[in-house]
Order: structure tokens, then sequence, then C-alpha cells
């Protein structure tokens, strides 16, 4: 064969190998991501995968593949929603002198004590 056959070949071998190691760590990750099956239950699945991978990997997508797309789609719109909070309170949340000047107004009305008000203060300077 020549150079280009072997090279193309060797091509093909390392796209597979990283194609089997996504759908490896594809299986790991929802593996711990599921919270319906049992600790034992992840053990024998990760044993298997780690006897015979590529009989195991098919079986498991076949198997959990339905619930494998709904945890990965239920993990996105968490974080997604995560995401959107915090960049909400960022955006729209007082600066940390606000945040002072909100508790002194408190501290000075008599709302909350001297080291309720250290602590607010803390926490807007942290």
């Amino acid at each position: 064969m020549d150079s280009f056959g072997q090279w193309f070949l060797l091509l093909i071998y390392w796209f597979l190998f990283f194609a089997y190691l996504v759908i490896l760590f594809q299986i790991l990750s929802d593996l711990f991501r599921d919270r319906e099956l049992s600790g034992w239950w992840k053990a024998l699945w990760i044993i298997a995968l780690v006897i015979f991978p590529f009989l195991t990997a098919l079986v498991y997508v076949i198997a959990r593949g339905n619930g494998m797309a709904e945890r990965q789609v239920k993990a996105i719109q968490e974080a997604k929603s995560e995401t959107d909070s915090y960049i909400r309170e960022v955006a729209a949340g007082k600066s940390p002198a606000e945040h002072i000047a909100d508790a002194k107004a408190l501290l000075d009305s008599g709302a909350i004590d001297a080291d309720e008000y250290a602590q607010l203060k803390a926490k807007a300077l942290a």
C-alpha cells in the first residue's frame, strides 16, 4: 500500500478512536447524571464498559438512549437557567456602595443591629 493509503487508513482509525472516546465519556457522564439508577447498577455498567467496551457502549445507547437524551436536555436547561439568573442578577444588581447604603439605612432605622450591618457590608464587598 502506498504512503497516502497508509496515512488515510491511519486517519480513519484515529477518527474512529476519538469518536469512541466521545461516546464513552457521554455514557460515563450520563451514568453519573442519572439519579434514578443505583450505585450498584452504575458500577456494573462501568465494569462492563471496561471488559466489553464496544458491545456495552452499543447496548447502553440502545437500551438507555432516550433517557440519555432527556437527561442531557435537562442538564442543558438547568445550566441555561442558572446562567440567565446570574446574568439578570449581575446586570440589574446594585453596586456594593448601594448595598452598603441600604444596609446603613436599615441600621439607622433600627431594623438591624451593628453585627448584622457588618455582615451585610462584608457581603457587599465580597
